[in-house]
């Protein structure tokens, strides 16, 4: 039997309680952190995930509804290649989580430019080529929703932190600017995090700020993929367009 005829039976046999039972969704950089417990929290709610990253996975149960492919979303053929995979191997799909990002601080009259260029292009254009990849066919399933993992950092500027700002800004105007290009034909939904506890702060491409040392205390992971969990069930008439979560100490 293909994977597509599994799957197929699989459809069957699930109720359909969740509004995202049965539905195909992107998740970029969904191998840790935030993007892990957001794909985590779809599979429980009935989607099937396909993961962009560069690590490899810990994602341990469902592994008949989880789909990775490890992929530099900085580089169009490897987009290329993950598109061709998770259409040929799922389907379809019609929900695009824009999560992957690098963070990186650094004094703008300091700092590695080819350092800067690569947070930009993983940041910014990354998941710009997933979008448009993915974006064209999403809309023809009539339900396409796209969530951009931003972050509190996007409007207020910071020592050491104009790159990843910017990067974090510039994708709060593309999330508009679709939002007004699809208007009734995609639902469009900003994340924008304050500190949250992850590898994130351990995987920087320079810096060395952690979440003790900002000192604001932190949410989980999964206290933001509940947050995009609740977006995404909205009732179809509606769309949260911008959300803001925090810790409570968090000042900015």
């Amino acid at each position: 039997m293909s994977f597509k005829l599994q799957l197929s039976f699989i459809f069957r046999l699930m109720d359909d309680h969740s509004p995202l039972t049965n539905r195909i969704a992107v998740v970029t950089g969904a191998s840790s952190g935030i993007g892990k417990a957001i794909a985590e929290l779809l599979i429980q709610n009935g989607a099937f995930v396909a993961n962009a990253d560069i690590q490899e996975p810990s994602l341990a149960h469902t592994p008949d509804r989880y789909l990775f492919r490890r992929t530099d979303i900085g580089s169009g053929e490897e987009v290329q290649q993950f598109y061709d995979h998770v259409n040929s191997r799922l389907g379809q799909p019609s929900i695009l989580i824009c999560n992957a990002g690098r963070g990186i601080h650094e004094r703008l009259a300091e700092g590695d430019p080819d350092k800067w260029f690569r947070v930009i292009n993983t940041n910014l254009m990354g998941n710009l080529r997933i979008l448009r990849s993915f974006l064209p066919g999403m809309l023809s399933t009539g339900k396409a929703e796209i969530v951009f993992t931003s972050s509190v950092a996007a409007a207020n500027a910071y020592e050491y932190g104009g790159i990843y700002s910017a990067t974090k800004a510039a994708l709060n105007m593309i999330a508009e600017t679709l939002r007004l290009e699809l208007k009734e034909n995609a639902r469009v939904t900003v994340i924008a995090p304050g500190v949250v506890e992850t590898a994130f702060f351990h995987n920087m491409e320079s810096g060395g700020p952690t979440v003790e040392s900002i000192g604001y205390g932190a949410l989980s992971g999964q206290e933001v993929a509940e947050t995009v969990l609740f977006a995404l069930t909205r009732t179809r008439g509606q769309v949260i367009n911008n959300i803001t979560l925090r810790p409570v100490k968090q000042s900015f």
